[in-house]
């Protein structure tokens, strides 16, 4: 799996802990072209089956490993293009540890949780701790690299650890 789909991962546990009533679901898209419409690309999906995956009226946070544009320039036909917010490269830092790229890029778990709050509908009043606690994190792990040079613990050893349902 790719990196923004590690962040991904990692994002979905954070919010699982935190916000376990807010349903989440994660799509790994492996060929980019599925999100174009079949009469654009062979491997496109049909818009009953984008909608399915996708939904039609819910926020997607869609994290890439490359440019933002190119997700919506494969999307914007699309049912809910106007609630795909897409994070990606921006061109954004230099040389740093692994982590700390994808911080300078928005792309670290701890945006995603608050792309997440920050989108869903009602979600920012009530999710305002855990929002404050994403930021704290960004700029724990920001001193930590500046002194360290190297990634706090947690993250350079986090492994996904799948839970139960229900």
């Amino acid at each position: 799996m790719d990196v923004a789909g590690v962040k991904t991962l990692a994002a979905a546990e954070i919010l699982r802990r935190f916000l376990p009533d807010l349903g989440v679901r994660v799509i790994n898209v492996v060929d980019l072209m599925r999100l174009q419409q079949p009469s654009e690309h062979p491997h496109g999906m049909s818009d009953h089956d984008f909608d399915a995956l996708f939904t039609s009226d819910k926020p997607v946070i869609f994290a890439y490993h490359g440019y933002p544009w190119l997700i919506h320039r494969l999307t914007y036909r699309r049912t809910n293009h106007h609630n795909i917010h897409v994070r990606g490269y921006k061109e954004e830092g230099t040389t740093s540890t692994p982590f700390d790229m994808v911080v300078m890029n928005d792309l670290d778990r701890f945006h995603l949780v608050m792309d997440v709050i920050d989108r869903v509908p009602g979600l920012a009043r009530k999710a305002a701790v855990v929002r404050q606690a994403m930021v704290d994190k960004r700029a724990e792990h920001h001193d930590f690299v500046r002194r360290t040079g190297e990634d706090l613990p947690e993250i350079s050893s986090w492994q996904w650890r799948a839970q139960p349902l229900g």
